[in-house]
């Protein structure tokens, strides 16, 4: 199957002479390339070096027989809304963006015909929760208008500031100082308990509880009702589109932006060190013997376990530092089905017909079963899945009366073995059947891919988990990807993690990239360096432990 050239960038010499730069940014995902676009605009030379031939990491897709199918990730509601992106105005650049007209489905019964949808305007999708219980249709748009009184603030400090001071300041003012304790528990509650809260029946309760399985806190775990809410109402404003032509689209306009900045993008080169001297990031290394010297940074654009394990050389990484990485935890594993059909998918319930993701396989109790599983170290016999049917977002996918449609769904943290994912695929294409009779007479191909597979072709995949590590509570905020600052900022001076393992994780919205960006442009002046100084101070001093206080230590 071949790949999508977003852009023709220089591809990896033999040349061994040094070159010096003000950056180097390892990866050309989508967070490295708003990276190397920030630092560009900022007048420093940067240069991008990915390891794959073409930019975009999870952020790509592939072209076979006119067909156009994503590789890694498909919807994008967050890159809708991201104020990074929009800074970026990546529609001079080439993006469009494509949506359905009915966002989301739940199908959590195979009898049932009748389903939850979020459709593009709410005044309509609370109409049809209102049909089940009239209070359900009133609180669907009393949360709609919530949200859009917060959603400035709220986004502005998850994705632009860290720490999220100024910001935070806003979004109590938006929510009222009288109303802070309410909302602090509403953030922390468990999806299945807020659906209970908010909604008298169960349609409200499977649409806020199926958008929470985009993340991997289970649902009855704190702050996984946030994630539904916030998934929910992403749906509801913007909906789940997708770069008209494919995801590889998305990446194609971010690298025309950063080289329109004069960022320099090097494809096929593999970064294989960074270079420390004196307790500061010096230059990056190549597999093809090029050596580049930095004036100021390195971004990596890397798993957290790549930067640390992989690119550091072991005695440039403390002892303290090395013990809580290895309790780094991925998020779930993924297994994904990609086909193409000859026609639309025959789901019964008619409104998942034509639906631009489709949530499948279990109710709200069910859900917590599934989950159960999942934590049980079980492989789920009755699996729940995310759906994307992407010609019905964008019918330039395929020719036309056909779906180009991907799956995919879960295995439990740490289990990536072939047999295992061969199981979960045969669950889940039963499952199907009995959600959409007659679906498999329409695959005109099936590609499968697994845990192995995925990490195989982005090595920032790792254990096939596309979060970039888990997003519960545990390992967000001062605890991502290990406890410390939380940012982007590392225990050496000039180097900085700008992928989903840093704040705020995973999903696309630029603002990894962006936050690592902003923190190296603020530590070259000179209060920068002063509040540097004293910030590693402290980070040495908590990493000098080979066996810290309340980390367990495997071994």
């Amino acid at each position: 199957m071949g790949q999508v050239r977003a852009v023709t960038h220089r591809v990896g010499t033999t040349a061994a002479a040094t070159e010096t730069v003000d950056a180097v940014v390892i990866g050309a995902g989508h967070h490295g390339l708003v990276t190397a676009t920030v630092l560009a605009d900022a007048g420093w030379d940067v240069c991008v070096l990915e390891e794959r031939a073409v930019v975009g990491g999870a952020v790509s897709s592939v072209v076979r027989d006119g067909w156009v199918m994503d590789e890694f990730s498909a919807c994008y509601p967050l890159a809708v809304t991201s104020p990074i992106l929009r800074y970026l105005e990546l529609q001079e650049h080439g993006l469009r963006w494509a949506r359905a007209e009915t966002q989301v489905a739940h199908l959590g019964r195979p009898e049932s015909r009748t389903v939850p949808v979020i459709m593009r305007n709410a005044q309509d999708t609370a109409a049809l929760l209102a049909e089940d219980d009239p209070r359900d249709g009133r609180a669907w748009l009393r949360l709609v208008e919530q949200y859009d009184t917060v959603k400035g603030p709220l986004l502005d400090a998850l994705l632009t500031r860290w720490p999220p001071v100024a910001d935070a300041r806003r979004l109590i003012a938006a929510v009222g100082v009288r109303h802070l304790p309410d909302f602090v528990r509403f953030v922390l509650l468990p999806c299945t308990r807020m659906g209970e809260e908010l909604f008298h029946d169960q349609a409200g309760r499977e649409l806020l509880a199926g958008n929470a399985m985009h993340a991997d806190a289970p649902p009855t775990a704190s702050v996984s009702g946030i994630y539904g809410w916030l998934m929910s109402m992403l749906a509801q404003d913007v909906g789940f589109p997708s770069p008209v032509g494919g995801a590889g689209q998305l990446a194609a306009a971010l690298a025309r932006r950063a080289e329109s900045a004069g960022a320099r993008i090097d494809t096929s080169t593999r970064a294989t060190r960074v270079v420390v001297r004196d307790g500061a990031a010096r230059g990056v290394e190549t597999a093809d013997g090029r050596r580049i010297a930095v004036r100021r940074a390195v971004v990596a654009d890397t798993s957290a376990p790549a930067l640390y394990e992989r690119l550091l050389d072991p005695a440039d990484v403390p002892p303290g530092l090395r013990a809580r990485l290895s309790n780094f935890a991925w998020d779930l594993p993924t297994v994904k089905l990609n086909y193409r059909l000859s026609a639309p998918m025959p789901w019964t319930a008619q409104q998942a017909r034509g639906a631009g993701v489709v949530h499948v396989g279990r109710d709200v109790p069910g859900l917590v079963q599934w989950s159960a599983q999942l934590e049980a170290n079980t492989v789920p016999d009755r699996p729940f899945a995310l759906v994307g049917q992407m010609t019905s977002i964008d019918a330039a996918r395929s020719p036309a009366g056909t779906e180009t449609l991907w799956l995919y769904t879960h295995l439990p943290r740490g289990v990536t073995d072939e047999a295992s994912a061969s199981r979960l695929l045969d669950n889940s294409e039963d499952m199907l059947d009995r959600f959409a009779p007659g679906w498999r007479d329409l695959v005109v191909e099936r590609w499968v891919q697994t845990p192995r597979g995925l990490e195989g072709e982005n090595a920032n995949l790792g254990e096939g988990a596309v979060g970039g590590g888990t997003q519960q509570l545990f390992q967000q905020t001062i605890w991502r990807p290990i406890t410390g600052s939380g940012g982007p900022r590392t225990h050496l001076r000039g180097l900085y993690l700008g992928s989903a393992a840093a704040h705020p994780g995973g999903g696309v919205h630029g603002a990894c990239g962006y936050l690592a960006a902003r923190a190296a442009l603020t530590d070259s002046g000179a209060m920068g360096r002063r509040l540097d100084d004293v910030r590693l101070g402290a980070l040495h001093r908590l990493y000098a432990d080979a066996a810290p206080a309340w980390v367990g230590l495997r071994g």
